[in-house]
């Protein structure tokens, strides 16, 4: 009897799923939270590359502001600077802005942060031999960086750029705080709606949620790891 009263708890759990648009909604809400982490990357990216090439610079001015916006972006916790730049920029600066384009600037941020310091590890990574013969042949300083430098940087910076995106998108269940209406938040709003009548809906609607970052974060594994296998062919 308690079994089959534990069964129909979880069955009676999951029917919240398909009251409705439910779990339509819980797309709609993942897609969201996949949209701010792809566009925080693609910024991050492009910053993170330019970022990591002025952390080799050598100068010591340069060296020690690169070091402390790394410090800052890696000590201050994500919420911190969610709550800094929804609430703070806002009324500092007299500007509205909106709890997409908070996380998004938060996001672009610490992942330049993180990827500036990947692209120095792989910069410097780079053998003073492989300068050395570009130069020996002729080529410029430019066609050096260009041929040489560059394609030997992305062959190792791919896959931890992978573990990078994938640690932002499991970050970005923190914009729920800043009023972005994502897939925990709509999750929140569903166990809501269905308290009296679904006691134990957070069951299920946690459960779906959780799958679906583990789905997104597994294929981006999956990719990061094809990609090094390619490499090491």
């Amino acid at each position: 009897m308690h079994s089959s009263e534990t069964i129909n708890a979880i069955s009676q759990a999951f029917s919240v799923l398909t009251m409705g648009i439910n779990f339509q909604r819980l797309l709609g809400g993942l897609w969201v939270t996949v949209w701010i982490a792809l566009v925080s990357v693609l910024f991050s990216i492009i910053l993170g590359f330019l970022f990591g090439m002025l952390m080799t610079v050598k100068n010591k001015a340069i060296k020690i502001i690169c070091k402390i916006y790394l410090e800052i972006m890696r000590i201050m916790p994500q919420l911190v600077l969610l709550f800094v730049a929804y609430y703070g920029l806002t009324r500092m600066f007299n500007i509205s802005l909106s709890g997409e384009a908070a996380s998004i600037l938060v996001f672009t941020l610490w992942g330049t942060a993180e990827m500036g310091d990947l692209v120095r590890g792989a910069l410097e990574s780079v053998p003073i031999h492989q300068y050395e013969s570009g130069r020996a042949i002729g080529l410029t300083e430019k066609q050096i960086f260009t041929y040489i430098i560059i394609p030997q940087t992305l062959r190792s910076l791919i896959p931890l750029s992978m573990n990078l995106i994938t640690r932002m998108i499991k970050t970005t269940s923190l914009v729920v705080f800043v009023g972005v209406i994502e897939v925990v938040k709509i999750g929140q709003q569903i166990i809501e709606a269905n308290r009296l009548t679904i006691p134990t809906a957070s069951i299920a609607v946690y459960f779906v949620i959780f799958m679906m970052y583990f789905f997104v974060c597994w294929i981006l594994s999956m990719i990061a790891r094809y990609i090094e296998k390619k490499q090491k062919g």
